[in-house]
Order: structure tokens, then sequence, then C-alpha cells
């Protein structure tokens, strides 16, 4: 197995988008998303250019897909999540007008608030007037798959009329790119979420404008068109679907490279993450679209288990693995951990390996002769401190089913919040050689 090493360039230290980089980038982005960068500096590496396509299988609001396509370069991207696949989409379509975009935006927006108005509300918080008009709220089922308090009344009473608004008035080509500024508007603005990495809830808030800043971010929008008008013809293709079951999404023997970063096995649930905007844009609607949504994602925490799952049995003969999973609920036995989460940690954790590999093991028929891919993954000690060297295991994985593993780049460091030491975050580097099979089964040759 290669030894980790650092990677040449210092700026890949830094996990922060660049000045110059938070065009369309900054539209809806995950929290400690990989930077554009990093992106830019693996397409050089893999001598990618225009002729190329790469994929993302876990594209999330499309980093990778977003800077490819400021370069020239065709690109496609899987994401199960649907709020961030609809970011995905949006933040690839450079079509829209940017004037006819800021024009149509104002006037729903001088609608809307000739409707607050008429309720005895103003978009600036604290201006009641005596208002008696009932407010605008979520169902029950759906009130209580969002975090208690995430949303004040007052606050969700705008934000519903505004999306209704949008609904009903925006046109076609530019319904998409309003929805997504009200998406990005909802988490930094107008809710009382906090992201610290791990989403939270500040003490709520009375009221706090709606209007207003998701206009300011239709504007901000408006300005990036205006820079990247000439490369909207560039093909990105963003599909909804599970990364371990790519054939109905990719071509055979299509992909040149791949920037990636899958989940990381640890105790988040990414659902969760972006919940309160896929209620509120009607992205999950009820208990039931959150179950089919977390099946369709890699199991990398306890919240996203099933009775079914079978995924671990592609890593039974796995030695690290297993003793990980052993390690687990040796220390949660020795440590008297009940409860039923505590129980599947060790199960998650081979489910979360066994998942990587049918990912692995899935890609291979898609990807041209000599393909180069990149995966950003970090260690984790979240499971009772067990440390789970994900990058290393991830990279055993991929050696196992015939990928040539030519690295492992430390990308960072980061500081883990349960044992306060600092983790890996690596970008493991796989070749693909080009294999071909000689006879049934599993056994492989290269070509």
């Amino acid at each position: 197995m290669p030894q980790a090493k650092s990677v040449t360039a210092a700026r890949l230290e830094n996990n922060k988008v660049l000045p110059e980089d938070r065009p369309v980038h900054e539209w809806y982005r995950f929290v400690l998303s990989y930077p554009p960068h990093l992106v830019r500096n693996y397409l050089e590496k893999f001598g990618i250019g225009k002729e190329g396509l790469v994929l993302d299988p876990f594209c999330g609001t499309g980093t990778t897909l977003v800077e490819c396509k400021k370069l020239g370069i065709p690109s496609v991207g899987v994401e199960a999540n649907p709020v961030a696949h609809f970011a995905s989409c949006v933040k690839t379509d450079w079509r829209p007008d940017p004037r006819r975009l800021t024009r149509d935006a104002n006037k729903i927006a001088d609608q809307t608030l000739d409707i607050l108005r008429g309720q005895g509300l103003e978009d600036e918080p604290f201006q009641l007037n005596g208002n008696s008009h009932e407010l605008l709220r979520l169902s029950p089922e759906l009130n209580k798959l969002i975090l208690t308090d995430s949303i004040s009344p007052l606050p969700l009473h705008k934000t519903i009329l505004l999306r209704d608004r949008l609904d009903a008035l925006a046109p076609p080509a530019l319904l998409g790119h309003l929805r997504l500024a009200l998406a990005k508007a909802i988490v930094s603005h107008i809710s009382n979420l906090h992201f610290g990495p791990e989403v939270g809830v500040t003490k709520p808030k009375p009221d706090a404008a709606a209007i207003a800043p998701w206009l300011t971010q239709v504007r901000v929008m408006s300005e990036d068109l205006a820079q990247v008008n000439g490369a909207a013809v560039v093909p990105s293709k963003v599909h909804l679907g599970d990364a371990r079951s790519l054939s109905a999404h990719l071509e055979p023997a299509s992909i040149d490279a791949i920037i990636t970063s899958p989940p990381y096995p640890n105790e988040k649930d990414y659902t969760r993450t972006t919940r309160l905007e896929s209620v509120l844009l009607g992205m999950i609607r009820g208990k039931e679209d959150l179950r089919t949504l977390k099946k369709e994602l890699v199991r990398s925490n306890t919240r996203g288990v099933y009775k079914a799952d079978s995924d671990d049995a592609f890593v039974e003969q796995h030695a690290e693995i297993q003793r990980i999973a052993r390690a687990i609920e040796a220390r949660r036995i020795e440590l008297g951990k009940t409860s039923g989460f505590e129980r599947l940690y060790a199960r998650v954790t081979k489910l979360y390996f066994g998942g990587m590999h049918r990912h692995l093991a899935g890609l291979r028929p898609f990807l041209r002769p000599g393909a180069r891919l990149a995966y950003v993954v970090g260690d984790q000690a979240s499971y009772l401190r067990v440390m789970i060297r994900t990058g290393q295991i991830l990279a055993d994985i991929g050696q196992s089913l015939g990928y040539v593993v030519e690295g492992i780049d430390l990308f960072r460091t980061r500081l883990a919040t349960a044992t306060r030491e600092q983790l890996r975050e690596e970008v493991v580097v796989f070749r693909w050689p080009g294999l071909k099979r000689h006879r049934p089964g599993y056994s492989w040759k290269e070509t």
C-alpha cells in the first residue's frame, strides 16, 4: 500500500473558497465541501482537457461540475439527495438572461410585499402593525421532519408565501434559479439554523426578513451569470440516483476522470443538514419520501440503516474492516452502551465500506482505460473513538477490484469533536488500467 504523502500545492491546505472562485460556487454550498481549487489541481494533475469527460458520482452541490464547466470541460454528476441534485442542476445551467432574472425577481418581490402589507406585515423584522391574519404554516407531518425551532412562525409565513408566488408567477426558464436563491436565503438568513460544522439551532428569533435576502441572492446570481455566460454551452448533466447503481446514467467506457467526495463513516445524517430547505421546497413531502431518500445513500450513519441492508456482505473477507467492527462492538460492551443506535455502530461501519465496494465495482465498466480517480475522504473516530483510517481502507478495496493506487495525498487535518485529535482528510488517487474478464467469476486481467 502506498504511503500517504502531502500535496505539493500549498493552497490545498486551505478548505475555504478563494475570492475569485465564489461566482456560481457560492449560490448554494454544503458546509465543509471541498474547494474549487482542489478540483483544478487534480484536473491539471490528471491532464484532463476539453475533450475529456469528468464524473462526480457523489456530486452534492456541484463543486466538481461547476469548476469543470468554468474550465470548458464536459462533466456528469450523480446525486441521491433531491435538494443537492436540484442545486447542482441549477448551478450548471447558465442559460438565463441576467437582466431578465433580476427584472422578474423584482416584480415577484413587489407582489409578495403587497400581499404581506395587506396582511398587516412588512418584510423587515418586528413590523407587526397589529396583524391578525392567520399565518401560513407546515402540516403537522412536515413539521415533525424539520429540526425543532429551525424557523420561527413569521419568517416561515413569509417564506411559504414567497415560495408560492414563485411557483405561480416565475417563468419556467427562471424558476429553478429563483427557488435555489430562496434555499440559500432560508439557510443563511431566514431560519434559525447554524453550521459549525454540524447543523444546529440558535436561539429562535421572533422575526426575520425573507424577501430582501432572497432578492439579494438573485442579484448575486445575475452578476455571476453575466460573468460566465460564455461557458453556458459546455455540457454538464446531473442525474438523480444512487452512486452504487450507475448503469442507468452512464455510457460504457465514457469517463476519463473522477473527482468526488463520498460520505464518511460517522454519525452525520446528511439529510438532516438540508432538511429545512428540502421540506420547504417540497422535495421531501413526508416520512416515506425521507425513507426512500435514505435508502438511495451509502450507509454512513445509523439513522440510515435498515433491516434488509446487505452491503456488508461485500466486505465479509476484508480483515481490517472486520477488525474495526469487532473493536467497536467490544468498546460498546465495555462502556455499557445499549441504545439502539449504539448497537448499530459496528454494522454501519461494515455497511459503509460494503457500499463503497459496490460503488467502485459497479463503476469499472464506465471508465476508459487510463482513467484517473480522486476520492476525498476523512479518517473518523465517531464510533466510540475507534479509529477508522478511511483512505487506507478505501485504497485497499480499490486495489482488490483491479484499480491501481497511485497515492494518498494529505488534503488537510481537522479537529475531532469527541477526541480533540487532528484527523487526516485525504485524497485517494486511483488509475483504472483497463481490465477485462478472461473467464466467468471475479478474475480479471490487465489489457
